[in-house]
């Protein structure tokens, strides 16, 4: 079996006020993207990514872009002086997927960044209309989540919105179910239940009229067929063989479960040896270490992260 390198990227609630500050002040062609970033979006992406209060780069609207962009940056800088082994095979935790989308090679950088920030509209749109949560099911198997879904449920949406690795399960729907499923974690032997920092009820059929707006802008974009280096998808953990798949994948994770581990999995039996996440924060790599302890996984967010690889090349 060939060796094989994936490059992942992070989600929503990876971000952290100054992400791409350093690449920003020390490397030319990152200030190129952001400054090109700015024109798209309409604001100044860069200033808020340094700058702003955390509340504000938590909001949707902004995280979404800002994640995007400084993971892009990154992905480009790394590239451009050959510090990183070119990718078999990409893959990104829900917003993530979009990166990996333009690190593979099938959709523009403006034409992604476009459709990254009408989704982060459209979803905080989605939760504005409705009363949602998520809730972080820290200890317990997929079954007994189902089940305290169930029972927390009492006739309102409650489901499983994220399988991140063993024992780390989110849930999703509306608020009050998610209250009740936090008061009723400890029953199920959860270590801990946490909710989650979030606009709205993400990954459930909250966000249907998301996927709606997310799908009319999806019909604007130019993708390509995967070519040379392939993407995994988040709601089935099947490689993308068509644009047509990425389309649809895009518009049924807004309202779908994101199979994170499984992709993960999948990817390590099929032969990949070395991960590289690429992007602010060190989630990717958490949820890693505790999918496979052993992987091979090296995170790259800051220069100092990156510095670190010349000393490995």
């Amino acid at each position: 079996m060939t060796d094989k390198t994936a490059y992942v990227f992070p989600g929503q609630g990876a971000q952290v006020v100054g992400m791409g500050k350093d690449f920003y002040d020390s490397e030319p062609l990152a200030r190129e993207l952001f400054d090109k970033a700015d024109k798209i979006v309409g604001f100044n992406l860069a200033q808020i990514c340094f700058e702003s209060p955390e509340d504000k780069l938590n909001s949707t609207t902004i995280s979404q872009p800002a994640i995007f962009a400084v993971s892009v940056a990154i992905l480009d800088v790394l590239k451009s002086k050959g510090l990183i082994k070119p990718a078999n095979v990409t893959a990104g935790l829900s917003l993530g997927e979009y990166t990996a989308l333009y690190a593979a090679g099938v959709i523009s950088f403006e034409d992604s960044l476009k459709l990254v920030q009408k989704r982060g509209q459209a979803m905080q749109a989605a939760a504005d209309a409705s009363k949602g949560s998520m809730v972080s099911i820290i200890g317990l198997e997929q079954q007994a989540v189902e089940k305290l879904c169930a029972e927390a449920a009492q006739g309102q949406l409650l489901s499983c919105a994220n399988f991140n690795c063993p024992g780390q399960i989110v849930v999703t729907g509306d608020i009050e179910a998610c209250k009740r499923a936090l008061a009723l974690a400890e029953k199920y032997g959860a270590m801990k239940a946490i909710e989650l920092k979030v606009a709205g009820a993400f990954h459930s059929e909250m966000m249907a009229p998301a996927a709606k707006e997310t799908k009319k802008a999806i019909e604007q974009c130019k993708m390509t067929d995967p070519a040379d280096i392939a993407i995994i998808a988040n709601v089935d953990a099947e490689y993308y063989k068509t644009k047509e798949q990425i389309s649809q994948g895009l518009v049924k994770q807004l309202t779908g479960a994101v199979l994170w581990q499984k992709c993960m999995e999948r990817l390590l039996a099929d032969g990949v040896t070395r991960f590289y996440e690429i992007g602010p924060n060190k989630v990717l790599t958490g949820l890693m270490r505790r999918i496979h302890r052993r992987a091979d996984i090296v995170n790259i967010g800051t220069v100092a992260g990156m510095k670190e690889l010349i000393g490995e090349n």
